[in-house]
């Protein structure tokens, strides 16, 4: 029994009276199943309470530089303004025109491409317009077949004119002849039946003429129908600018109104920008403005109020305010000179954000900033 006990080694001391007295309380429900066994209990380290402390002072610095840099930057794109200007902030917009299909068909040809500047007439596509060509060659055989019936119309006219006057003579001799008692009344009443039948020959001969005339006209009409249908199927545009976008391609058969090109108007540029009803009340048609884009934070643009919302609306979401109780503006347009951008067209580019100045004073001066150097 010894040396098997030897062999296997020692039992596991147990613990003492003293070490399980010493040892502090857990909350954590294995410290006494290690207890019990005489093992060793973990002590479980609190973390100190004031830790959540500096998490929010921490956080609070750090909303508070936000908060500075956002001022910062506030004051740096808006500067202090004399009085009797406001301000908003927009992107530039040029008109869209879409470049639509009249008519149904596949499009056979195209001229532009995305980013093209393009001038007004300028053909950027045309469509198949075989079908139509061919109808336009059967209008044009019908034309010159109406010009031969009128010709035979007016032909037959003259020839039923000499046929009355045939029974005209023959009528008048019959008449001189019964007056003499050289004819009988009964051949004088054949003759005037003559007379009367070439006369009524000589009225649908001129009926005819008419007619003939007027299917003429219609012939003319459907060719000049066709000539229009295959001009609407060359698409032109219709102002200068440029190719936006390339919605369609060869090949591609639309209906009715479909879309093969979206162009920007380079000649009406604009900004809306959204004004509270303080500001907006002293702002007229034609007033002063100036546009500062953020690309070109250096360079004001000047333009002038193209339009005044009759109605308030409530503030877009993408619009900042000076004071958060401007919950509804009124929108103004800023329109930037056509004559000046026709010039720089190739310039002209579309969504860029900025702000605009307005005079809302007609004796305000513009600030040093804003007057240059302005775009010549």
């Amino acid at each position: 029994m010894e040396q098997d006990r030897n062999i296997t080694g020692a039992a596991p001391p147990r613990a003492t009276e003293s070490h399980l007295e010493s040892t502090p309380p857990s909350t954590d429900h294995h410290v006494p199943a290690l207890a019990d066994r005489g093992l060793p209990v973990p002590i479980v380290k609190r973390k100190p309470a004031r830790s959540w402390l500096i998490r929010v002072v921490i956080a609070l610095a750090v909303l508070a530089g936000g908060a500075g840099a956002t001022y910062y930057g506030w004051q740096r794109l808006h500067p202090q303004l004399p009085a009797g200007i406001a301000f908003g902030n927009g992107r530039l917009e040029a008109d869209e025109i879409d470049i639509d299909t009249k008519y149904a068909g596949r499009i056979s040809e195209i001229f532009a491409d995305e980013g093209d500047m393009v001038k007004a007439g300028q053909v950027v596509a045309r469509m198949d317009t075989r079908d139509l060509a061919a109808s336009l060659k059967k209008a044009q055989a019908q034309v010159e077949q109406a010009h031969r019936a009128v010709d035979e119309a007016n032909a037959n006219v003259t020839q039923q004119n000499t046929q009355l006057l045939l029974a005209q003579q023959e009528f008048d001799r019959a008449a001189a002849l019964v007056a003499k008692g050289f004819q009988t009344k009964e051949v004088m009443d054949q003759r005037q039946q003559q007379l009367n039948g070439a006369s009524a020959a000589l009225d649908a001969a001129n009926a005819r003429v008419t007619e003939s005339e007027h299917a003429l006209e219609a012939s003319t009409h459907d060719v000049e129908l066709y000539n229009v249908e295959i001009a609407d199927n060359t698409l032109v545009a219709p102002r200068d600018g440029r190719i936006q976008y390339r919605i369609s391609n060869i090949g591609e058969v639309l209906p009715a109104g479909g879309k093969v090109f979206a162009m920007l108007d380079t000649s009406y540029v604009y900004m809306d920008i959204y004004l509270p009803t303080e500001a907006a009340g002293k702002v007229k048609f034609g007033t002063d403005a100036r546009i500062v884009l953020d690309a070109y934070p250096k360079i004001a643009i000047p333009a002038k109020v193209s339009f005044i919302a009759t109605a308030a609306q409530f503030t877009p979401k993408t619009v900042e305010t000076q004071s958060e109780r401007d919950k509804l503006m009124f929108r103004i347009r800023i329109r930037i000179d056509p004559e000046r951008l026709r010039a720089r067209a190739e310039s002209v580019r579309s969504g860029l954000p900025g702000v605009a100045y307005v005079l809302t004073d007609p004796a305000a001066k513009w600030p040093a900033a804003l007057q240059g150097p302005i775009a010549q």
